[in-house]
């Protein structure tokens, strides 16, 4: 099973990542660690050339649109083979002031993505239809997917696939999630953050078992042919 969302790149997980890693690959969860600012991008393509069954994103969260980067570094991040994706990027409301500045630094990355053919990786926080405005027909996931159905499926038409993470066990998004068929789903964690119900500390790589079971049990099928068609859809999507 993949984990398409993991930050087992951050800083949270410095004391025991090498431990944690290992008992992923014993319990059968590969992952993607996913960049947010230049530095967690580097560690998360040093993971990935390290280990088997890690890839990485690289990308700028729009909540660090605003800070000193050099965008060029990015760009080179993303030559490398492990690198399977740019992002996080995309438009985050939680800082309403900075929109202008993200939307410049989120289209720096839908260019990136076509040009080097990698998925985007997709933020929006209350901002759905904005974001949906902004992108193009392309492919990818919308990350920790928090919208409507309506906007879950204008999201498929235009190429990407729902990312659906622990925010299920906060939210109400039953319906979404029965509707939208598995082929167009992947599942992640977010991990350090969005614990599934009784998660004790920070949430892992491994969190993504709770979340593959919920959405089986929302959906009413097995959870074993879930992760089959939630893992080639990974494979497709990042050609792994």
């Amino acid at each position: 099973m993949f984990d398409t969302h993991a930050h087992l790149n951050f800083k949270d997980f410095d004391e025991n990542r090498e431990s944690l890693i290992e008992k992923c690959r014993s319990e059968g969860v590969g992952m993607i660690n996913i960049g947010a600012t230049l530095e967690t991008s580097k560690k998360a393509v040093e993971i990935a050339e390290e280990k088997n069954k890690m890839y990485a994103s690289a990308g700028i969260h729009p909540l660090h649109a605003e800070e000193d980067f050099d965008f060029g570094r990015v760009e080179k991040l993303a030559e490398n083979k492990r690198v399977v994706a740019i992002g996080e990027t995309g438009l985050d409301k939680k800082k309403k002031k900075t929109l202008k500045k993200q939307k410049e630094v989120f289209l720096d990355h839908i260019e990136l993505a076509e040009r080097e053919n990698l998925p985007l990786i997709l933020h929006s926080r209350k901002a759905h239809e904005e974001t949906l405005e902004t992108i193009p027909d392309y492919k990818g996931i919308i990350h920790c997917f928090t919208g409507s159905l309506s906007q879950a499926k204008r999201y498929i038409e235009k190429g990407y696939l729902i990312g659906l993470n622990g925010i299920i066990f906060k939210l109400n998004l039953k319906k979404v999630i029965k509707v939208v068929s598995p082929k167009n789903i992947v599942l992640e964690t977010d991990c350090p953050y969005l614990n599934p119900p009784g998660w004790k500390g920070k949430n892992t790589p491994l969190g993504v078992i709770p979340v593959a079971e919920e959405v089986a049990k929302i959906k009413g099928m097995d959870v074993k042919k879930l992760e089959k068609i939630t893992d080639g859809n990974v494979k497709r999507l990042f050609g792994i």
